[in-house]
């Protein structure tokens, strides 16, 4: 049937009478010959002038997967050294940076350690990992090893020998040694080399790495789940590419989270219930063995160390301020011969190691201590394991120490220097909200107390609260380093706070906190926050007098008290003991400051909150679950309440 007779003629409007008349002459046009396309079915760029070659391949998998692969070849290489990094975000634009001939502008951005690699004459391997952007294969967030986890053949073990085994093969311009290094996720992955290194694998750098997820990285802390994560596992999880973003409907993401619900009921409202590591998320919110075998110091922790490998650490780290010293401690005592493992630790936030690092937030260094390191601890290791350079003279730990601003060679970690040790000095917590090396003693008030109310939970930094973002108009990196006052003045925040110090207190470690606490609820989470008292008046930076900066904090989850993977209800109004530790500090105190504790039991909207009722699974709290509590922290001779500094001598 045509359309003009199923239409009707006096339905046709002269437009699509027109229209319909024309229709038939256009097909007829249609199957004759058309322009010729002026674009190449492939573009051979004029790149003789440029001072590098660039090749895209697809390097197989031993399971047939191909991977996308980007290598930057200097001009005239010769036994060049090979410098890998596997990522999940994106080969192609972290090496298109400029549009340039040459190699340091094209890699300049987030690669900074473009310095090293554009003088030292390195080979730059950049790979997209399976599932993500140019690589074929599956995505499976931090995919485990093959095992009880992995039933397949293949995890980021096997395809980072497989990669570095074609690598060797197929560039004549190398000379076979091959290092491998990245940042947080990029930096996940060096560690994963290490489980069963290729013979070619000379130098391992995992910088800021993601390790164990539960315990103290991305996704956990003590137990308390990393709310704000939310739109980094939509965006990269949604998508091979990264393309659909989180979205918003309000500027303060504080409002956002509070008026959602629960974690889980905002997630449902994204649709993120489709994405498999979310459910796996929300199906196991204890430390079961889904996180315990892929937490990647326990799985190293088993195996020999047979590559130099050199751990980098920032003691400003918004997301994986756990990992690279739990490996630390995992490795060290299989450093027998004591040239294996290094580590490096200063004052940058999340992959600052790489920036300029003179500077984070209020805090002034006076050095770019990022490019010092690059210099002076970086580039000596991989010039000897990678070009077989000299020896490096570098000491097991190179440590820069807050507060004095110097950096110090250490024989090791934690110790102070040469011949010196740490000892764990409790800092108690007194009636008055007072802080004293002195144990409490009998008589007068044993308890302080606060009202902490889910409906008004505390900001973990001041309002309105920017989301989790690098362009350079957030300042999510800088937060560690935000002045504490603001929490300080609240009434469910106590403040504890010492006297103006007459001498230097040096810590160097790990805070244990030591919470003697109650709650008229079921369910509570305690926050620890170790602070320097600016003094009032600051020569010279006159907006930081009494500022109030965080040395060491973290979050623990009340129902996990007698075990992380066994959580359970609190007895209602009974003090119980909460002790864990803190990240680890390497600062100085020094005369006039003053030592300030701070207790809490919200941190907001960074850590979702706890009903403080208990509920099989927090992700799914009702409205109707979420209740004010009384909180008591206790510090009589019987309940003492103290953070454990680790005082060097």
């Amino acid at each position: 049937m045509s359309i003009t007779r199923s239409l009707g003629s006096s339905a046709l409007t002269p437009a699509l009478r027109l229209a319909l008349t024309l229709a038939p002459a256009a097909g007829l046009m249609a199957q004759g010959p058309g322009l010729p396309s002026e674009m190449p079915a492939e573009f051979k760029e004029a790149s003789g002038s440029w001072d590098h070659t660039r090749r895209e391949v697809m390097i197989p998998m031993r399971d047939g997967v191909k991977l996308k692969t980007i290598i930057l070849i200097p001009k005239g290489a010769k036994d060049a050294p090979i410098l890998l990094t596997r990522t999940p975000y994106s080969a192609a634009v972290q090496t298109s940076h400029a549009a340039s001939a040459h190699l340091g502008p094209v890699l300049q951005g987030y690669d900074n350690v473009t310095d090293l690699i554009v003088e030292g004459g390195y080979i730059r391997v950049i790979q997209d990992i399976r599932g993500k952007y140019g690589s074929e294969g599956d995505y499976v967030m931090n995919r485990p090893l093959r095992g009880p986890l992995n039933p397949s053949e293949v995890d980021h073990s096997t395809d980072t020998w497989d990669t570095i085994d074609w690598l060797v093969k197929h560039l004549p311009e190398s000379n076979g040694r091959v290092g491998i290094l990245g940042i947080s996720y990029d930096g996940f992955l060096p560690l994963m080399a290490l489980v069963d290194p290729h013979p070619a694998l000379k130098a391992v750098v995992p910088m800021n790495p993601m390790v164990d997820g539960w315990r103290g990285d991305d996704w956990f802390h003590h137990g308390a789940f990393r709310a704000q994560n939310l739109s980094y596992i939509y965006e990269q999880q949604a998508t091979r590419g990264n393309d659909l973003k989180w979205w918003t409907d309000v500027f303060d993401d504080y409002d956002l989270f509070l008026r959602a619900g629960s974690t889980g009921a905002l997630a449902a409202s994204r649709g993120m219930e489709q994405l498999g590591f979310w459910r796996k998320i929300t199906e196991h919110p204890a430390y079961d063995a889904f996180w315990q075998q892929q937490a990647m110091d326990k799985v190293l922790a088993s195996r020999p160390l047979r590559v130099p490998t050199l751990l980098v650490h920032s003691l400003y780290d918004a997301e994986d301020i756990y990992g690279a010293l739990a490996v630390w401690k995992a490795l060290k005592p299989k450093d027998t011969t004591g040239d294996r493992l290094f580590l490096a630790m200063g004052p940058w936030s999340h992959g600052g190691e790489i920036g300029e690092g003179s500077s984070l937030g209020p805090l002034k260094f006076g050095q770019d201590t990022a490019l010092q390191f690059r210099r002076e601890v970086l580039k000596p290791f991989l010039d000897q394991h990678l070009k077989g350079a000299a020896k490096a003279d570098l000491p097991p730990v190179s440590a820069f120490e807050t507060g004095t601003n110097t950096w110090r060679k250490l024989p090791a970690w934690p110790v102070a220097g040469e011949g010196s040790a740490v000892r764990g000095t409790p800092f108690y917590l007194e009636a008055g909200l007072k802080v004293s090396t002195t144990a409490p003693k009998a008589g007068g008030a044993s308890y302080e107390a606060y009202v902490s109310d889910p409906a008004k939970p505390v900001p973990f930094r001041a309002r309105p609260i920017q989301p989790v973002g690098y362009d350079p108009a957030h300042t999510w990196s800088q937060w560690l380093t935000d002045d504490q006052r603001e929490a300080s003045g609240r009434p469910d925040v106590l403040a504890f706070v010492s006297e103006p110090l007459k001498e230097p207190l040096r810590i160097a470690g790990e805070p244990v906190a030591n919470l003697v606490a109650s709650t008229t609820g079921t369910d509570a989470d305690w926050v620890v926050k170790v602070i320097d008292v600016y003094p009032d008046e600051v020569a010279g930076q006159p907006q930081m007098g009494g500022y109030q900066l965080m040395v060491s904090a973290d979050i623990f989850r009340g129902r996990y008290r007698e075990g992380w993977d066994s959580p359970k209800a609190l007895k209602p109004d009974e003090p119980l003991t909460y002790r864990f530790a803190l990240p680890a500090a390497n600062h100085v105190f020094l005369p006039g400051h003053r030592v300030m504790v701070q207790v809490q039991s919200t941190w907001f909207p960074l850590y979702e909150r706890n009903p403080q009722t208990f509920v099989p699974n927090i992700f799914f709290a009702n409205p109707g679950d979420y209740r004010k509590a009384t909180q008591r922290v206790w510090h009589t001779p019987g309940r003492a309440s103290f953070v454990e500094l680790p005082v060097a001598k």
